[in-house]
Order: C-alpha cells, then structure tokens, then sequence
C-alpha cells in the first residue's frame, strides 16, 4: 500500500478489483491519478479529487497493450486508425507489426505515431517497402519477399538504430505465396535473423504456410527451422493458426517437439489473431497441454476488425474460455508483452511514479458465440468488455463492436474452410 500526503488530486478511481502482475497486486482498492501519472493504490479516502470513477464490479487492469496491429492507415491495404480501433477499446498502448520497412518508415512516424493519441511502438519489416501491397495485403499475387534485391540487412539495421525512440523489434513474415513460391523465404529468413542480432531487437516471424519447416526431424541439419532458429527472446506469431506450418502435427494432433523446445530456451509465443490466424482446434489441443500463449495480441487490420478478431478484449475472452487463468491473461497484455518490447520499465504496470495507463474491464456473463478465423463456433460464459480507458490520465471515450458477433463475416471467412489442416470435423454452418 502506497501513502501520499497530498489533498487534492485528477482522478480517484474507486473500488475496482486492481490486477497488476508487476507489483503482485489483486485486490479491490483504489487507485490515485494527479498529473497524468499514478501517484498511489490502496486506501485513498485522504484525498479529494477533481473527479472521481466508480469501478465497482470491474477489473483495473495497466493500460492494455497490443503487440500486433496494423495501423499504417491509407498507406497500407491493411492499416487502420489505433485511436478508433484500439484506444477506444481499452489499449493504451499499440504496436505496429512491420507494415513499414526501412524506406516508409518516416511516414509511420510523422503521420501515425506522432497524430494518435494511443501510443505507438513499432516493428520494422526487413523489406524495405513494408507491407505497402501486394500478398494478402491487397489480394494481388506475389508479396513483399517476391525480390531479395528489397531484403537489406544493412538498411534495416540503420532504420532501428536512427529509431530507437519507437521501434521495438524487427518483423519478418514466412509464407511461401509472398516469398516468389517459397524460393526466397529461407535467405530472408537468414537476413532477418541477422539484422535481429545486429540491431539488439528481438525478431517477430509470422510462420504461415511456409516451406521453412516447423519440425526439423535432423539435428545436424543445416536447414532453418521456425521457431527452433529463433533466439530467446524472439516472437513467433500466429501462434495457433491451423494451416500449414502449423504448431500441431495434423497427424498426431500433437505440438510438435521444436515448438516445446524453442519455448524452454525462451522464444516468446504470440496470438496474432488476425483474419485467418486463429483456429478454435489447434488453441483447444494447445490448451490440453498447457501451452498458453505468452503474448496475448489481434493483429488486428482492416479485414478483421469487424470480425473475426474485433478487439484485444475479445481475443482475451477466448483465452479465458480455454481455460487460461485470468491473471495469466491480464499477464498476457500487460507486463509480459511490455518486457517483450523492452518497455518493461515504462509501461505495463500500475506502479506510482508511472504514467497513468489504466483500462477498466468488466466480465460479462453468456453465453456468447465467438467464432474463429475460418468460422468455427464455440459458446462463452464470460467476456470481457472494455468500460473506461486513461492514456497518461487523459480518459478517452469507449466504443463497441456493432454487429458483435458478426455473421456476414463469419459467411466470408468460411471460404478458408477447404485450406485448414486442423479443424472441426464438420463444416458449420452459418444461419
């Protein structure tokens, strides 16, 4: 518990149940908001303040983060606005996953991370252009890897050293219809491995049907694999998809060993939701053993937005209904991803002295469907909805997802259904 002596503060927010994984805080207390930074948690009866929020019957959470979206608006097929898709859904705090590489970096910078009112961080794509079209950006054939001559380690290297204000990592995606056929994927990926060392930054690696195996059944094997050739510390996203290059061998419905093994030397495991990269069966066998994601995020974009995905709030909610503990799942988008981008010391946590990043989150009761990327249907008793948001103690308002779930985008992802390795066995069926 935290004193101050001060009378008079901004914010007072009262009787929430406080989650901070940072400082082993669970309790229903309150928290003290003056200047746009916490100044204490506990018992505030001392203080009067200028205004004051009831959070009784919700959870007081730091400021959620989302460690992949896209939100390179109008410059990107992909990008949309973080202020109205993700700050007013209760994340303070967004993190652009490569939709600039090293040449259209400055444009993300000026016209983005310097406009929204959500804080934005950023990967940079170790293809120069970024994901500015092409592949399933845009529906066009081909993709950001079709030339290796885009590839530059050196490049990308000078663009997270002359950025290190907002950049946090590096991103590199591996499939094989962006790579000209999967002849390019495995040199891109010895690039990107390398930049990530140079640089200092972890690697995020989007590992979609690919021809960069997941399993590498020869040890002595000078062939990459994906994640076994990550280093502690990287990020494998689309961590549950159930194409290709899947987590789970389709034959034995089974998480393949390199996936254990680059957990336990610390590779970090991320949702990344997305459009196609979030399938009910694989996170269900995941979850029969344990294997939790480390990072809870959407990737959120503009084919998702309305569905499947939505918001963090509700990836968080299927989460939960696969049984991970509500504390891990707060874990999940607050502190662990803050580390993860070597903010640690800045965001994620409700610790006084910090800025006032705060969500407030309510559970609310089902039973709700929620679908997955291709449209499979599971019931929910609980899901979370976001109720209020600060941003360095500025409170901005709350939206919703209307239609919530949406049908018309369930019809459209079902075309995914014939592509899937590891699903259901029957096809749903959409009313």
């Amino acid at each position: 518990m935290y004193i101050h002596t001060m009378s008079y503060v901004d914010l007072v927010l009262k009787n929430g149940r406080i989650i901070d994984p940072v400082n082993r805080v669970d309790m229903v207390a309150d928290i003290a908001v003056n200047n746009g930074t916490i100044l204490s948690i506990g018992n505030n009866a001392q203080f009067q303040a200028k205004k004051t929020f009831d959070a009784g019957g919700c959870l007081v959470t730091p400021g959620l983060i989302d460690c992949h979206v896209h939100c390179y608006q109008y410059a990107t097929p992909l990008g949309i606005n973080p202020d109205e898709h993700c700050l007013s859904r209760g994340v303070t705090t967004v993190v652009d996953a490569g939709s600039a590489g090293a040449s259209t970096f400055e444009g993300l910078r000026r016209y983005v991370a310097e406009k929204c009112k959500a804080r934005m961080l950023s990967f940079v794509h170790i293809a120069q252009h970024g994901l500015a079209a092409a592949g399933c950006a845009s529906g066009a054939p081909g993709g950001e890897l079709d030339s290796l001559n885009v590839v530059s380690v050196d490049e990308c290297v000078k663009c997270v050293t002359e950025n290190r204000d907002i950049v946090v990592g590096i991103k590199l995606r591996l499939s094989d219809s962006i790579a000209d056929e999967g002849k390019n994927e495995m040199e891109a990926y010895r690039r990107a491995l390398q930049a990530s060392e140079r640089a200092g930054v972890p690697l995020m690696v989007h590992h979609t049907m690919s021809t960069v195996p997941t399993q590498v059944n020869d040890d002595k094997s000078s062939s990459l694999g994906c994640p076994r050739d990550l280093k502690a510390g990287d990020l494998y996203t689309h961590t549950y998809h159930p194409y290709r290059s899947s987590i789970v061998d389709p034959t034995t419905q089974t998480i393949y060993p390199d996936v254990l093994k680059a957990r336990q030397k610390g590779v970090l495991y991320d949702v990344g939701h997305g459009q196609g990269s979030f399938g009910w069966t694989v996170a269900e066998i995941s979850s029969t053993s344990g294997f939790y994601p480390d990072i809870i995020s959407t990737d959120l974009h503009t084919g998702n937005h309305r569905g499947p995905a939505y918001d963090l709030p509700t990836v968080m909610s299927k989460f939960l209904h696969l049984g991970m503990p509500l504390v891990e799942v707060i874990h999940a988008v607050t502190s662990t991803s803050a580390k993860a981008i070597g903010w640690g010391d800045r965001i994620g946590s409700l610790t006084p002295g910090k800025e006032a990043d705060i969500t407030v989150l309510k559970l609310d009761e089902g039973p709700v469907s929620l679908e997955d990327c291709q449209s499979q249907v599971r019931v929910l008793d609980k899901v979370f909805k976001p109720v209020a948001v600060w941003r360095a103690g500025n409170q901005y308002p709350i939206t919703v997802s209307d239609p919530f779930p949406n049908r018309d985008a369930m019809k459209l992802n079902l075309r995914e259904w014939d592509k899937i390795l590891i699903r259901d066995k029957d096809k749903p069926v959409i009313q």
